[in-house]
């Protein structure tokens, strides 16, 4: 990763606040809880634009965070998106998708049996309760 890294001390604090002027956007980045989101990125990067100056002390901010507050929250601001990770902001990567018209695909005889035992292990319309039964 090229570019400027603050850390979360006095001097960093320091030096962030000497680099943002209106419109300069910088970086975080997240650990996301991948036992809650099993096909998300361990981490993604977030965009942080200054684009107004607080109203009490005149610093600043983006959203609602100074430059202090963004470094003690995330601990390392950088100056340029980090390299391989994707933001939080873009699109996952698609794993699968629907087959175009043009595909042809021949069913092997595993295949078949596989489909015939699952339609033979589904609900049976004869067993089925009927519509309405439920209710009291």
């Amino acid at each position: 990763m090229v570019g400027k890294t603050w850390e979360s001390t006095r001097k960093g604090v320091r030096d962030l606040e000497k680099h943002v002027r209106k419109g300069t956007v910088v970086y975080t980045v997240a650990d996301v809880a991948t036992n809650l989101a099993p096909y998300e990125d361990g981490q993604l990067y977030m965009e942080h634009t200054f684009d107004r100056r607080s109203p009490v002390t005149g610093k600043w901010m983006t959203g609602h965070l100074t430059a202090q507050s963004l470094l003690a929250q995330s601990g390392t601001v950088y100056e340029n998106p980090p390299a391989r990770m994707r933001g939080v902001a873009a699109p996952t990567p698609q794993v699968a998708s629907p087959l175009g018209d043009d595909y042809e695909g021949v069913l092997d005889e595993a295949e078949l049996r596989g489909l015939e035992k699952h339609v033979a292990q589904g609900s049976d319309p004869r067993s089925r309760r009927k519509l309405g039964t439920w209710r009291v």
